[in-house]
């Protein structure tokens, strides 16, 4: 091979690499089209551990700044749709009562309440006899190990970046059967403990995770109750998170693409056997990830 072919080889080699940087960036940071306001109704279910879609009303025709909009005192998703229209994507926690809730919009600096309501929903229950409660109560060792982790992964749920997630409607991270819902509130010999705050798949270990859309890795750890666990900023107060995994793929302050390998399953961690356990965040509260794949269930 003469100069004249490495050369040509080697212009080649970076042509392609510079097509393959370009393509991983656009589809990391770019979000989707606006959605119409029709995809989006189909996230709406205003009840606890679910999600409320507002318009915002209220704002004249004409350029203006994006509306900013707080829940609970938390900023709140907002994205345009296809009409122009601007919609809050609102979390609304478990534990929020059966009352008319408050929505704060600012919009160039003027504020605005508006009011929404909450559906009633009823979770199932679990409860579990064990022949002792050595499983049930922590150790002050591991109590006070639960208590430093919770801090970190409460730190990461309230983070809030400015770009809107790649996309609302959401690609299962695994194939396969679910195990567990969200929302089941399990009793360890009559003693509750906090509601399932995510979705379970019963899949094998070594099954790939998928991330669901675009984003940015914040939070890698090894967990005593999560095991392996990565954390993914979406946008915008959307966050994901992938706990028990056997491997993890990605560093922190890494940006992944839709679709792109995360980490394998695993059974690491508190639990029995191997599965993903997956949960989404909006607005530092924990909502039903089926809403987002097309599989909630009123």
């Amino acid at each position: 091979m003469n100069l004249s072919d490495i050369l040509k080889y080697r212009a080649l080699g970076f042509f392609l690499a510079f097509i393959a940087l370009v393509t991983l960036i656009l589809t990391t940071s770019a979000h989707a089209a606006p959605y119409s306001s029709a995809q989006l109704q189909s996230l709406h279910h205003p009840v606890p551990g679910g999600v409320a879609v507002i318009e915002i009303t209220g704002i004249p025709k004409g350029k203006h700044p994006a509306p900013s909009a707080r829940y609970l005192n938390k900023p709140v998703l907002v994205t345009p749709t296809d009409a122009g229209q601007w919609v809050a994507i609102v979390g609304i926690p478990l534990s929020v009562p059966l009352a008319p809730q408050s929505l704060e919009i600012t919009l160039g600096g003027k504020k605005t309440t508006q009011i929404f309501a909450i559906r009633d929903k009823k979770y199932r229950e679990q409860r579990i006899k064990l022949k002792t409660n050595k499983h049930v109560d922590l150790s002050p060792q591991d109590l006070a190990r639960f208590e430093r982790e919770k801090k970190l992964q409460d730190d990461a749920y309230q983070q809030f970046s400015a770009q809107l997630p790649s996309n609302l409607l959401l690609d299962r991270p695994v194939k396969g059967p679910l195990s567990s819902p969200f929302g089941l509130k399990r009793f360890f010999n009559d003693q509750p403990r906090a509601p399932h705050s995510g979705l379970d798949f019963a899949v094998p270990t070594g099954t790939p995770v998928q991330a669901p859309a675009a984003g940015r890795v914040i939070l890698v750890g090894d967990y005593f109750f999560n095991g392996k666990t990565v954390f993914v900023d979406h946008g915008q107060g959307m966050i994901s998170m992938f706990c028990h995994l056997s491997v993890i793929d990605v560093k922190p302050g890494q940006s992944i693409a839709r679709g792109q390998v995360l980490g394998q399953v695993g059974a690491t961690g508190r639990v029995t056997g191997a599965h993903l356990h997956w949960n989404v965040s909006l607005n530092d509260a924990r909502v039903d990830p089926a809403i987002f794949i097309g599989m909630f269930t009123p």
